[in-house]
């Protein structure tokens, strides 16, 4: 059988028209399987993309480190002691531990939500306070607005200058003033502002980093009298490093040098970003299985409801093909015309449900507010051209597997058994 055959396609419409009804509720089977199968893919991808948004701008081989309060007695050090980072500890971890790509210590003064801690002419407010190393937005980046992010230049001159986030802009500065060059006293001490940015976050991570103030690390110890004191560390890996290795090689020189019990896992705190982030790529590809299993699932329920169909269909037209056969129709000829007529009615109704499904994901995409606490739950539903392929792919060989048993049925009904039959 010739597939652009004109009369083999007539064939196929009068055959599927013949009963409007039956035809509709037999496809409306499989064109629910596939419109719920794009629809669960789409919302699998929503809820991933809001949940990576979180980890899209960090860098995802990075581990963060602080100290705790030792739990076991070591060196005559009793359980329960207090200890902390110190600048020492930044060349020792550079020179003892070469996995280390990024090392970013930081210092944190309070304010935020607490008593107001900067000043700028009849203006105050409560914000965060960090003192940075560059290396920081590399590991945690910001989006730059205006001016530029601290230098290693500000480091070594102990220059005080600071980089302010949008909230603390729009707090302390009018609408038409240029915070850049000008000053805020922070604590009692002026720093001169040279950058203003906003958190590529979003949602209350975005609002509280928006108020944050990134001040050169060494200028911050100096100007507050932290002494020597490192609050905790930032530290990304080396590429084709596991974060996991870096972070376990840290750990143990910093027990070490901290007289730490080895086997003290309380002592130091730490969280590895890439761990979870693998975590959380664990859970989305497992539930991304359980919609192609549940989603196939229903379609194969849709094609099983096409094969009975087809069998009804053959036996309905018994005489006909009993007519086919004793003209000269070999059981090729009629096993790819039940089969044809099957695809064919997988094929159009699958389609519809694909189109449809990507359809509402389009519209749910657009309705969805740019921000907001939806955002956050729910991003960019949608899936993918190979995802779209390979469900054109399964239509094709459903329709295939659906009529291949009503084709084989009609395929060895015998002319004179056909003839006779009423």
């Amino acid at each position: 059988m010739q597939l652009f055959d004109l009369d083999n396609w007539q064939e196929i419409w009068i055959a599927l028209k013949k009963n409007p009804v039956r035809t509709f509720f037999t496809a409306f089977g499989v064109y629910w399987g596939i419109f719920m199968l794009v629809v669960m893919l789409g919302s699998g991808n929503g809820l991933k993309n809001a949940v990576f948004r979180g980890f899209s701008d960090f860098a995802t081989n990075s581990f963060f480190m602080w100290t705790q309060t030792t739990s076991m007695p070591y060196e005559g050090f009793k359980r329960g002691r207090r200890f902390f980072f110190e600048n020492q500890d930044i060349k020792a971890i550079r020179e003892n531990v070469p996995e280390v790509k990024l090392l970013a210590p930081r210092l944190r003064g309070g304010g935020f939500r607490g008593a107001n801690n900067v000043v700028r002419g009849k203006e105050t407010g409560a914000f965060n306070i960090f003192g940075d190393y560059p290396d920081f937005f590399k590991i945690d980046p910001v989006e730059l607005v205006s001016g530029r992010l601290l230098n290693e230049n500000d480091l070594k001159d102990y220059r005080k200058v600071a980089v302010i986030g949008q909230a603390v802009e729009k707090s302390l500065f009018k609408k038409d003033e240029n915070p850049l060059g000008d000053y805020i006293r922070i604590q009692g001490v002026y720093f001169q502002v040279v950058g203003t940015f906003k958190s590529r976050k979003n949602g209350p991570q975005a609002e509280n980093e928006n108020n944050n103030i990134f001040l050169p690390f060494t200028s911050m110890q100096r100007a507050f009298n932290f002494g020597n004191r490192v609050f905790w560390f930032a530290i990304n890996s080396q590429d084709n490093v596991p974060a996991s290795v870096t972070e376990e090689k840290v750990i143990a020189l910093m027990k070490k040098r901290h007289h730490v019990n080895p086997k003290d896992d309380q002592a130091i705190g730490h969280f590895n970003l890439e761990k979870e982030f693998r975590k959380m790529s664990g859970l989305f590809g497992g539930i991304n299985g359980l919609v192609w299993i549940v989603g196939i699932g229903t379609l194969l329920a849709g094609v099983i409801g096409v094969s009975n169909i087809m069998l009804i269909i053959v036996k309905e037209r018994t005489r006909e093909i009993g007519v086919k056969r004793a003209l000269g129709a070999r059981p090729v000829h009629i096993i790819s015309q039940i089969m044809l007529e099957s695809i064919t009615l997988t094929t159009v109704a699958g389609y519809a449900g694909l189109v449809i499904g990507v359809g509402l994901l389009a519209v749910i995409d657009n309705a969805l507010p740019e921000t907001g606490p939806v955002t956050q739950m729910f991003l960019h539903p949608a899936i993918s051209f190979k995802v779209g392929i390979t469900a054109l792919g399964i239509l094709i060989l459903a329709g295939g597997l659906a009529g291949l048993i009503p084709a084989k049925r009609a395929a060895s009904i015998k002319p004179i058994e056909a003839l006779r039959d009423e």
